[in-house]
């Protein structure tokens, strides 16, 4: 169904604080880091396609595939926050439409504006737009394959994601929650042009300015 990609990176600032950038899994790690050794180095957490909220219980068919790792980091961790002290960027692809194993539900192809959980006075949001406009058509075996994956992750097939990660679990309360439509999760099986993840330059250009801030 997929696999979590643990990449964690940081780049220190002229003022000697740090940034901390997870990738997938890396945002899990980055989030015990802080817990364990403090956040009065760190001045910004920027997660990609990060799942940081742990599956939910009672949902038939959902097995926690972190084995209890994520119920760990909301029990233990501290919330996110965006504040000028210690700012969080949660960023979420919407590369596919999952889709439940079986029945007819269609999937989404017209334009529509991303909604972006975010503190009113940062909020942002991103336009998905579909350049070619085509009927809605039934849901295709890749669209079930993913959204058996994403129902894994968050108790629902029928979401947005970038292929791995459904777009609401990637996203924290409390922090600046940013989506880019079109964005896959991964380099493996990527294509800067056709496919972009996170680290393409075009993908890399409209959030990297929030490391500099």
């Amino acid at each position: 169904m997929g696999a979590f990609i643990l990449t964690l990176d940081c780049l220190m600032l002229a003022d000697g604080k740090l940034s901390l950038i997870g990738h997938s899994a890396g945002g899990w790690l980055a989030r015990v880091y802080m817990e364990e050794f403090g956040t009065s180095d760190i001045s910004l957490l920027l997660t990609l396609g990060t799942p940081h909220l742990p599956p939910p219980k009672g949902v038939s068919g959902v097995i926690d595939q972190t084995r209890g790792l994520l119920n760990y980091v909301e029990k233990n961790c501290a919330p996110a926050v965006y504040t000028p002290e210690l700012r969080y960027v949660c960023i979420a692809g919407r590369y596919i439409q999952g889709a439940p194993l079986t029945g007819n539900s269609l999937a989404t192809t017209t334009d529509e504006l991303v909604a972006v959980d975010a503190p009113s006075e940062v909020a942002e949001a991103v336009m998905a737009s579909a350049d070619n406009k085509t009927a809605p058509t039934g849901p295709t075996f890749r669209a079930r394959f993913v959204g058996q994956g994403y129902k894994q992750v968050c108790g629902s097939a029928e979401v947005w994601g970038d292929g791995v990660v459904p777009e609401v679990s990637a996203h924290l309360e409390g922090a600046l929650n940013i989506s880019f439509d079109g964005v896959y999760h991964s380099p493996v099986g990527s294509d800067d042009e056709e496919r972009p993840w996170y680290g393409s330059p075009a993908i890399l250009e409209q959030w990297v300015h929030h490391l500099l801030s």
